[in-house]
């Protein structure tokens, strides 16, 4: 019997979006003791190649969106093959994290995957919410991210110390500012739905102000735990790479505050990428002061 994946299909796993939730990843590797290199391996791909895809497309098709959505401006209509085929990477994700990994990995995925299916599941549909859909992405892209990639790259059990507790909110808060962000261009849409964002409550103006609160916590927390571990010097490293995602943060704001227009698909990705490259550039920079120092 042969089987092909249709071009559809491929295209909603939107798998070059991954790049945009790598930061966290490659954040834990940097902060991570002795690391074993197999289990590394086997994270990232279990995380990156397969989770966050199939979260992706098992979102796609639920939603069936006929606008932009995150890494694709004129997304394809989903098929059934789509739905099959995320449930597949899920058991293959779970059943290799508790095999190659370890039993509490495999739990943290399976987690993660049944926060990512409430939260577009119609019979759920968490994202409806915005206080409860903001959070939960929060909760999950952030600090239990994580915690989901320290347990699988230390081959250890997570020790909740203080200076563990600043970098989950630290990541948590990350997220916090990054998300109503990317809510910011589709609000008729997801209204349209029956989602009421965050962002769309926040407004315009105030989705930019509330980011900006989040940043500056973020960047709090990230001090904190900096400090906390003796490494100032990193948390110095951080702000050379915050700058330019900041300024272009305040140029896109001033453009929205004379054209509420420029709250658009193509701007919202700018600044993705923006912020994506540098925060996956600063925390490769901390891996590589990590392990030749």
């Amino acid at each position: 019997m042969q089987f092909s994946l249709n071009k559809a299909t491929l295209l909603l796993l939107r798998l070059p979006f991954s790049f945009f939730l790598m930061p966290i990843f490659i954040l834990t590797l940097s902060q991570s003791g002795s690391i074993d290199r197999l289990h590394t391996l086997i994270t990232f791909l279990v995380i990156h190649l397969l989770v966050y895809p199939a979260s992706n497309g098992y979102n796609s098709f639920v939603d069936r969106d006929e606008g932009p959505i995150g890494g694709l401006e004129k997304p394809p209509v989903p098929t059934r093959q789509l739905f099959y085929l995320t449930l597949i990477m899920d058991i293959i994700s779970t059943g290799l994290s508790f095999l190659f990994v370890t039993p509490i990995f495999s739990m943290a995925v399976f987690i993660y995957i049944m926060a990512s299916r409430a939260y577009s599941s119609r019979l759920v549909r968490l994202k409806k919410y915005p206080i409860i859909g903001f959070l939960t992405v929060v909760v999950f892209q952030g600090a239990f991210t994580f915690f989901m990639c320290y347990v699988g790259i230390n081959f250890s059990e997570f020790e909740f110390s203080r200076q563990h507790i600043w970098i989950l909110f630290a990541c948590s808060f990350q997220i916090a500012g990054a998300y109503p962000l990317t809510q910011i261009y589709q609000h008729k849409e997801d209204l349209a739905d029956g989602v009421t964002t965050l962002s769309y409550k926040l407004g315009y103006t105030g989705t930019f102000i509330f980011t900006a609160l989040m940043f500056a916590l973020c960047n709090i927390f990230y001090y904190l735990y900096f400090k906390e571990i003796g490494k100032l010097n990193q948390f110095f490293i951080l702000q050379l790479f915050f700058l330019p995602i900041v300024s272009y943060f305040g140029y896109w704001f001033v453009k929205v505050l004379r054209n509420k227009n420029e709250a658009n698909f193509t701007n919202t990705m700018r600044m993705n990428t923006i912020a994506s490259i540098c925060m996956n550039v600063c925390f490769t920079v901390l891996c590589f002061i990590a392990f030749t120092t």
